[in-house]
């Protein structure tokens, strides 16, 4: 039996105080209360935060090299920010890409089962090409049975998430990949209110990045972004940089989709350690402290998940125990997984993150 020692523990929205995590064999298997007059091994503990859309770690990125060494890069990269968890992001490519890199994650998840890696998003191929951002045209397609099928045989159990643009799609194609079981998440999309509705309106509950690359709110249509902040069954995920939103859009957001809203980071590359990168046709630069193509459009976010943790607390005014949650446990009820993570409760995985009081520096626990 091990145990550590907390003075703030914030798990599930709430804080404790002074409390006792028992351990055994990498589960935790109970909590108790401890005289405040004593010293704790950490200040602050929080789940291990999961970050359900990042592209790379510090070297490598996913799509370029969909293998077990860049998963090992995003896993370890990612730790250095108190991020236990993370699902891979396989952006607009290839059948033979997307292959290969379902046959990576799937050798990665089977050597580490209890590791950092959850899974593949698939982002993409059946997205608009109007809204595509940084994807490239070449490799967007237009969804037929054949290819949902393909998609499916393909996917195993690794596939944690599929983004697609369901006006692409007829009513049979998109009854097809619904009936896959694959989690679907609306995204890079063109889509009017009307056939966002009707997205959500068969079980789709997901969006990808609130606001980027989707159909925008105008006063006579609203588009995905009214869409996804109209219905309160939809978790919206925000990259909260001040670049990809604006605070006040922020800030909007969390008014209309409360325990709905969550964190992520879009991480192009991890920890700023990467200036230019170049796949196919794909390009982005590092300029003022942001990733651009050769088209000037946004390639992938900087932040981390403890970044955008921290923006919300000083940017949302919201405590430090709400944003936790939105960087750990919305997400975790998101994610289809035999894992108990995001939070700190019996018989969930003891892997935690702790931080400063002014939440600067994140670290891993586990």
């Amino acid at each position: 039996m091990k145990t550590i020692s907390t003075r703030n523990l914030f798990t599930d929205g709430k804080v404790l105080n002074n409390q006792l995590i028992k351990i055994k064999d990498g589960r935790i298997v109970g909590l108790s209360q401890l005289d405040t007059s004593g010293s704790f091994d950490f200040e602050n503990l929080a789940p291990a935060l999961i970050d359900l859309h990042i592209n790379g770690g510090e070297a490598f990125h996913f799509t370029c090299s969909p293998n077990f060494e860049t998963l090992k890069d995003i896993d370890s990269s990612a730790q250095k920010n108190g991020v236990g968890y993370t699902l891979p992001a396989l952006i607009t490519s290839s059948f033979e890409n997307i292959e290969q890199g379902i046959n990576a994650v799937e050798q990665f998840t089977a050597q580490n089962p209890e590791g950092g890696i959850l899974g593949l998003h698939l982002e993409g191929p059946f997205i608009s090409k109007k809204k595509r951002g940084a994807h490239l045209e070449k490799f967007i397609q237009k969804p037929d049975l054949e290819s949902i099928k393909k998609l499916k045989s393909l996917a195993g159990k690794v596939v944690k998430m599929v983004t697609i643009a369901p006006e692409e799609f007829d009513e049979i194609s998109l009854n097809a990949i619904i009936e896959t079981g694959l989690k679907l998440s609306v995204g890079h999309s063109d889509a009017t209110f009307e056939e966002a509705q009707f997205a959500f309106s068969k079980g789709i509950n997901l969006v990808t990045h609130l606001f980027n690359a989707m159909s925008a709110f105008g006063h006579r249509s609203p588009g995905l972004v009214g869409a996804s902040l109209y219905n309160e069954n939809v978790f919206s995920p925000i990259i909260l940089d001040d670049v990809h939103l604006s605070r006040k859009s922020a800030e909007i957001a969390l008014r209309l989709k409360k325990e709905k809203l969550f964190l992520i980071s879009d991480a192009l590359f991890q920890n700023h350690k990467k200036n230019e990168f170049k796949w196919d046709e794909f390009d982005a630069k590092l300029v003022d402290g942001n990733y651009v193509n050769s088209d000037g459009n946004l390639a992938g976010a900087t932040i981390s998940l403890a970044d955008a943790v921290k923006n919300a607390v000083d940017w949302l005014n919201i405590p430090t125990e709400k944003a936790i949650e939105m960087a750990t446990s919305i997400p975790a009820n998101i994610i289809e997984t035999n894992r108990k993570i995001g939070s700190i409760s019996p018989g969930f995985e003891a892997k935690f993150c702790t931080f400063s009081n002014d939440l600067t520096d994140f670290k891993l626990i586990k």
